[in-house]
């Protein structure tokens, strides 16, 4: 992809908006001071939920640090997706949004919580069982993705559903949530373990499992960069998104979609929660948007000398340790004026 084209790509939509982070349920990423979120009285101090998603909170006690944990889970997942663009996935308060891949980390840590045992109300998915058309045994403990991606829906959709169907934001924002679970859907994978003499393969037992996470936020981030523009159009007795360039074709479930261009993230804004790009570190070599060129957004760069302190000369010792020295090495630094 050139350059110009991952510019366009970057001023997509970036899904979420920045001024409602303060009312956002991603604030339960940031609770790691609350501890477990094991009574009723704590749902109603947490930050960011609406009436509905407390009720749910109060209801569903044991997953709700799932659901901290999937918000954590898919902010690092979005900080390093996009840990070479102009927006990085952080806002002016410290917290960085990524709706539908946050989204997905719901489902995501949701489903494994299911499978360890963790949660009362689900474990493995018993569904899958018999023999499969490939000759296989289904057994041990297949993920229960269904319970996860049902789980989400009703926790992280409810915000978008009070907004009614009119809203075209909301029908953007919940076309996105299902097409972000349904890449974890998509990514679903068999795993299998042999059973015989002396590693034999004469059984084999296999079961599904939710796929790497970094392997669904690799699939988001394909989707975001071909994002497609869309507006509401009424549609026989409801309102439909459909894309706004009538020669592209429509879009389908598994495609995210956005309403209007996003800034070009160059300069801080406070209203609207943009850090810009003053301070950041760029590639002096590189021509795509981490290189100073494009990142800094021709305002130039400093250039500084600094020590990097990395490990050297490592030897192996019998037995069985690694032995480094530690060296000082003078590197370049190149920071966005």
């Amino acid at each position: 992809m050139s350059p110009r084209s991952c510019l366009r790509s970057l001023r997509l939509l970036v899904f979420a908006v920045f001024s409602a982070a303060a009312s956002n349920w991603l604030y339960l990423a940031k609770l790691s001071s609350v501890g477990s979120i094991s009574e009723e009285e704590t749902c109603e101090k947490l930050k960011g939920l609406i009436q509905r998603q407390v009720q749910m909170c109060k209801r569903n006690l044991e997953v709700m640090d799932s659901v901290r944990r999937g918000a954590q889970l898919a902010i690092e997942e979005c900080q390093y997706q996009f840990r070479n663009r102009r927006w990085n996935c952080s806002t002016l308060d410290s917290l960085p949004v990524f709706g539908k891949v946050v989204t997905q980390g719901v489902a995501f840590a949701v489903t494994r919580a299911c499978s360890s045992g963790e949660l009362e109300k689900c474990g493995c998915d018993r569904t899958v069982h018999g023999v499969s058309p490939q000759g296989f045994q289904w057994s041990g403990c297949s993920d229960n993705i269904a319970y996860g991606v049902a789980f989400s829906q009703s926790f992280v959709d409810v915000r978008e559903r009070n907004k009614g169907a009119s809203s075209s934001r909301a029908l953007m924002n919940l076309h996105n949530n299902e097409a972000g679970r349904k890449a974890i859907l998509t990514h679903m994978r068999v795993e299998c373990k042999c059973h015989g003499v002396s590693g034999s393969c004469e059984v084999k037992t296999c079961w599904r499992a939710v796929p790497p996470f970094r392997q669904v936020g690799h699939a988001l981030k394909e989707k975001f960069d071909g994002a497609t523009e869309v507006e509401p159009r009424r549609v026989g007795s409801s309102r439909a998104l459909v894309p706004r360039n009538a020669q592209f074709k429509p879009h389908t479930d598994e495609d995210l979609v956005y309403l209007e261009p996003s800034p070009d993230f160059c300069e801080q804004d406070m209203r609207s929660g943009v850090l810009g790009t003053r301070g950041r570190t760029c590639n002096k070599t590189s021509k795509a948007i981490d290189g100073c060129e494009l990142l800094c957004c021709g305002r130039g760069f400093h250039t500084a000398q600094v020590e990097l302190a990395e490990r050297c000369s490592c030897k192996f010792h019998w037995c069985c340790f690694v032995k480094c020295r530690q060296c000082q090495r003078l590197v370049e630094l190149h920071t966005c004026r």
